[in-house]
């Protein structure tokens, strides 16, 4: 019965990998299995929690300025490339806001689509940087549950994507998840000049705002889905849609720990919410 139960489950996982998934991918470097992401990103967490803060405990922090400065200015690139090709395809090509189909076939166009979901998927891996620099340069209260759960889930959470959904729809995350990054890597990479500059980043909290803003615009663009009929899986709505759910909550709560009071959209719904009771 055990050895029957067992069976089941591995040819399942089979039919799922093999034969449910986009075959066009199937050959990429990391989407063979889930198994290898997965171990990157428990490892990730692993090392910034508990095996790198243990290195560093006898330590100096290192200076990574040289580094930060390289690793924003490559984000900032990668992410912007990221974001003008999603801009082609949802303003150039005439993507469809309400119900964007996925192109399984091996077009040369759907093929580029699909390639650029890979590309942002290794986008996710490289962000563990950010959490490593912090480990080496021993800002561990920069490390809070929020940064480690975003971090980590995302590449795990983007390989499915990958795997079984590369364009179509789901692109919208994608386009709006690098714009807001190309923001956030600038405020980084202005921080790296040090007091000069400093003193002008006054902006990080909207920084911080907008990043909750484009979680309630995935939300409202993937539960959309719920309400009409469109030729997009409705379990990857789901996924895309709770992660913003999932992500606005976590982000609400480092707001309010980092500037003492409810974010903006939340402050704008409680005021109403207490004019109406009233």
């Amino acid at each position: 019965m055990a050895f029957s139960t067992f069976n089941s489950i591995i040819n399942g996982y089979h039919d799922l990998m093999d034969r449910q998934s986009d075959d066009r991918v199937k050959e990429w470097p990391l989407m063979g299995s889930p198994f290898p992401t997965l171990f990157m990103c428990i490892s990730y967490a692993y090392i910034v929690k508990y095996a790198g803060p243990k290195f560093m405990e006898k330590r100096n922090p290192y200076d990574l300025r040289k580094f930060l400065f390289c690793y924003n200015v490559f984000q900032v690139l990668f992410n912007g490339w990221l974001f003008c090709e999603g801009l082609t395809r949802w303003v150039g090509m005439g993507y469809s806001l309400q119900c964007q189909p996925i192109d399984y076939s091996r077009s040369p166009e759907p093929v580029r689509v699909a390639t650029l979901c890979w590309w942002y998927y290794i986008c996710k891996l490289t962000e563990f940087c950010d959490t490593f620099s912090f480990v080496l340069r021993k800002k561990n209260g920069h490390i809070s549950n929020l940064h480690v759960i975003h971090h980590g889930v995302m590449p795990m959470s983007v390989w499915f994507g990958v795997k079984f959904i590369p364009g179509g729809h789901s692109t919208f995350f994608g386009l709006l998840n690098t714009g807001v990054h190309v923001v956030m890597y600038s405020y980084y990479l202005l921080a790296t000049f040090g007091p000069r500059v400093q003193r002008f980043l006054w902006w990080k909290r909207y920084v911080t705002s907008l990043q909750m803003f484009h979680f309630v615009i995935i939300m409202g663009h993937s539960f959309q889905l719920l309400f009409q009929d469109c030729e997009f899986p409705r379990f990857f709505m789901w996924w895309i849609g709770l992660h913003a759910v999932m992500f606005y909550a976590f982000f609400t709560e480092f707001y309010k720990q980092q500037y003492g009071r409810s974010p903006p959209l939340n402050a704008f719904f409680e005021k109403k919410i207490k004019l109406r009771s009233q």
